[in-house]
């Protein structure tokens, strides 16, 4: 495939690295910097692309994989405390406050759960996901419950 077509195919499917970008970054700058690493890492790793899955089964896959991997990598401590006018702090004001509290409680699950969630919020299917994720499709029905469990008592305040 071309240079062209990956643009396009890019082009075509890149909210799909917005939401995971917003899954994994709570800033902007860290947003911005994650999109231009799952970008980069689709752009080489897509001569290895066979089209024997959909090419957003496969984005997906770069793009989980370099968030999963980009947090994991050692960041250095900041040692200073600042407040922020809340004008200053990333937000997306296209979310309703039912969505915001939905995304503030998945930010709060580990990595592998985050995937999944995201995923399935996507409305892949099992099989979808199982492929993106690695795991049987069955093992994936009973992450989504335990994860809707988690979900459930994090929006409920522990209840």
């Amino acid at each position: 495939m071309s240079e062209k077509q990956f643009l396009q195919l890019l082009s075509a499917n890149q909210g799909i690295i917005a939401k995971v970008c917003n899954i994994y970054c709570n800033y902007r700058e860290d947003y911005e910097d994650l999109f231009q690493e799952i970008t980069y890492q689709a752009y080489k790793g897509f001569p290895s692309f066979r089209g024997e899955a959909k090419f957003s089964t496969w984005l997906y896959r770069i793009a989980l994989n370099t968030a999963i991997s980009s947090f994991r990598k050692k960041k250095p401590e900041l040692n200073f405390v600042a407040d922020l006018p809340d004008h200053l702090v990333y937000s997306n004001d296209e979310i309703g406050d039912e969505k915001q509290q939905l995304l503030f409680a998945i930010k709060q699950l580990n990595e592998a759960d985050r995937a999944v969630i995201s995923l399935y919020l996507d409305e892949l299917s099992y099989a979808e996901i199982a492929a993106i994720i690695g795991i049987s499709e069955n093992n994936i029905g009973v992450k989504i419950n335990r994860i809707k469990n988690k979900l459930f008592k994090i929006l409920n305040n522990g209840k």
